[in-house]
């Protein structure tokens, strides 16, 4: 993977825009620490930091091709496929880069060449001869693009970060990235940021800027359309689309390995890569993290009734993997929100990002490839609000269904209209959801809520592994969230989907042969988290100094007795801000890394 960014400006001349330029490219350094390209004339700048995964040697950066440049980030899982069509149509290659095939697919189809591509990717192409740019992102969503378009200059970059040093843009939160912030954070809605300035755009999306002009097309969707496979079919399609899936992704030039958690999806990928690796005679490396003294103080819930640690072991030596479980310190835990706040620009996941970056770290010593587990929950029903009648059908984001603890941490008439805010991105998510005459309740009720969990929960895990991951210059793939492996899983009735009755039962069965029982029907858990007292009372110590701080502007937006209460009644708090795993602990983390933005940008704000 990568960073990129770029400017087009017809108001100033971006040669003499040298400080500018090296900033940005130095805010990208950590998706690209290998080597740095730039391509600058007086109206357009192309800045590239590599990543080198494919073709080490010979992938430099800006790469042109007749009157097209272009900055790419990702990997492109049909690469052969798609440059056997173009060798066929006589074009010819010097590199085994996917980039290169990326820039000469553009040359031959345009715009429509992205509807070929499957991968994780970002990238801008510049035509030199009429001016104009070609902004493309993948269809799920997995790499970011940022842009902004201030005063004649127009800007995009993978972090938002790097757009704060472009001329005329300013770290201004409005009304509306305050909601997005207290009311559906760490989520945010599809093409928002938490920056009036700044824009992001939406996944299976292009843009085309020219002459001041900017239109946005969508290149992909979901389309309900009838499922002909009856139950036995369906396990044999899932099967090879997931295995397809990740095979595809373990072409690597550099060290690979994947995150095992033992629970399904991990072992999956880990079973089939290293099934992979021992045709060519190699044992995969596995990886999983944990915390101090977590054994100690776990305790079982409805959303995680059994720890990791306890599968990790026989599944690793049942398909012969080198395993390393890594162990954090939970004060360094703690200590890493500062630093995870800005990785990701703006506040997030708290320490279920801040331990993600110091797990990824770790692994980056000797990988600088990893295959993670990410989304087969969002797209095979794995959530517990999938199966739970009580929730299903309630008229709210299922993962955080009540804004009462948001707007209790916030002084009495802040943001008034915040649940109206949160439940018309509600409405509006569910409205995209494509369904048939003939679906019943329930099936239009489950196409509704993949639609809820593809763009809200799934692309909240998907900021967070690319964030994390590529601040330790790692690259991490998601095979689940292959758009193949999506849209055949949209379209799966759910008596399929849940097969037995079990949350991605149809997953289970596809793959029951190939694991040990017990992992197969192993009840989902979440993402380990800490649960050592030590951790918040840490997090308690640090949201002390954030509260008594009154020169900053988030202390007069809380209500500082109820985030004190909450410090001293940890248990007070009956629903979870956000999914499974925000809490108490993860709430007065979130405060504290709304402070850390605030003081690392100076952010400003209009309300």
């Amino acid at each position: 993977m990568c960073g990129i960014a770029g400017i087009l400006s017809d108001k100033i001349d971006l040669r003499n825009e040298k400080e500018c330029i090296w900033k940005i490219s130095n805010s990208l350094k950590m998706r690209g620490p290998d080597a740095r390209g730039e391509l600058v004339e007086n109206d357009v700048a192309l800045v590239h930091r590599r990543l080198a995964v494919i073709d080490v040697k010979r992938g430099a950066q800006p790469m042109s091709f007749g009157q097209y440049t272009i900055v790419y980030n990702g990997e492109l899982y049909n690469t052969l496929d798609v440059r056997r069509e173009l060798e066929s149509l006589g074009y010819q290659f010097e590199t085994d880069c996917d980039t290169e095939v990326v820039l000469k697919a553009f040359h031959m189809w345009q715009e429509r060449s992205a509807e070929r591509f499957n991968g994780i990717f970002a990238y801008a192409i510049y035509n030199n001869s009429d001016k104009s740019l070609f902004l493309c992102r993948d269809r799920i969503g997995v790499k970011p693009l940022y842009y902004s378009d201030v005063d004649g200059t127009f800007a995009f970059a993978s972090r938002m970060e790097s757009l704060l040093y472009v001329k005329g843009v300013n770290p201004v939160c409005n009304r509306e990235g305050l909601n997005e912030i207290f009311m559906l954070g760490p989520a945010k809605t599809i093409g928002k940021t938490v920056f009036k300035d700044i824009l992001e755009l939406p996944p299976a999306s292009y843009m085309i800027y020219k002459g001041g002009k900017k239109t946005v097309n969508q290149y992909w969707k979901l389309c309900a359309k009838p499922f002909e496979d009856n139950e036995i079919t369906a396990q044999e399609k899932t099967h090879f689309l997931v295995t397809d899936a990740i095979r595809r992704q373990l072409v690597s030039d550099v060290p690979l390995c994947t995150f095992l958690s033992g629970g399904l999806d991990s072992s999956i990928i880990s079973r089939v890569a290293s099934d992979y690796y021992k045709d060519e005679g190699k044992t995969l490396n596995t990886f999983s993290v944990d915390y101090d003294d977590n054994d100690k103080f776990f305790e079982a819930s409805a959303f995680q009734p059994n720890k990791d640690s306890d599968y990790i072991n026989l599944i690793s030596d049942y398909i012969g993997s080198e395993h390393h479980n890594i162990v954090l310190n939970n004060t360094a835990v703690a200590d890493a929100l500062v630093d995870a706040a800005i990785a990701r620009n703006c506040p997030g996941f708290t320490d279920v990002d801040s331990s993600l970056l110091l797990f990824c770290k770790e692994v980056k010593k000797d990988y600088t490839v990893a295959l993670s587990g990410e989304c087969a929950d969002e797209i095979f029903g794995g959530y517990p609000w999938y199966h739970r009648s009580e929730i299903l059908f309630e008229e709210t984001f299922p993962w955080s269904r009540s804004t009462d603890v948001r707007k209790s941490i916030l002084k009495s008439g802040f943001l008034p209209e915040g649940e109206e805010y949160a439940h018309s991105a509600y409405l509006s998510t569910i409205a995209k959801a494509d369904k048939l005459s003939g679906d019943s309740a329930l099936e239009a009720r489950m196409r509704e809520m993949f639609v809820l969990n593809l763009d809200w929960f799934m692309q909240t895990l998907l900021v967070r592994k690319d964030v994390m991951s590529m601040e330790s210059s790692l690259e991490v793939r998601v095979p689940f969230c292959d758009w193949r492996i999506v849209e055949y899983a949209y379209n799966m009735p759910w008596s399929i989907k849940s097969w037995g009755g079990r949350e991605k039962g149809i997953l289970r069965k596809a793959f029951e042969n190939e694991l040990p029982e017990i992992i197969t029907w192993r009840k989902k858990s979440p993402y380990p988290k800490t649960f050592n007292p030590i951790y918040l009372k840490e997090v308690c110590k640090m949201t002390e100094y954030v509260i008594s701080d009154k020169t900053c502007p988030l202390y007069d937006m809380l209500n500082i007795s109820a985030v004190k209460n909450l410090m001293q009644n940890p248990e007070s708090m009956r629903e979870p801000w956000y999914g499974q795993l925000m809490r108490t602990p993860q709430v007065l983390a979130y405060i504290l890394q709304i402070y850390v933005w605030i003081r690392k940008y100076g952010v400003e704000f209009e309300y």
